[in-house]
């Protein structure tokens, strides 16, 4: 995956005048933030839940995000 479809790096710094990309993609930022989202409103009563599909709905709600991000022209 290109840095484009991940967004870069989620939290860029600098050191001196260079910027430094480390650390998580901005992708995987957007997942963590969805897949808190779903948590807090998933009720886990009586549910066999997919770990896996939750984690690829996570991950879809992040492209979707960059997308939209991209479209708006939004590059921090």
């Amino acid at each position: 995956m290109n840095e484009k479809e991940t967004g870069g790096s989620a939290f860029p710094h600098m050191i001196g005048q260079d910027l430094v990309y480390t650390g998580m993609t901005l992708r995987d930022y957007f997942a963590g933030q969805a897949l808190s989202a779903m948590n807090s409103s998933f009720s886990y009563k009586g549910i066999e839940r997919d770990l896996f599909k939750i984690a690829e709905t996570a991950y879809e709600v992040a492209d979707a995000m960059l997308k939209e991000r991209e479209k708006n022209d939004c590059d921090g």
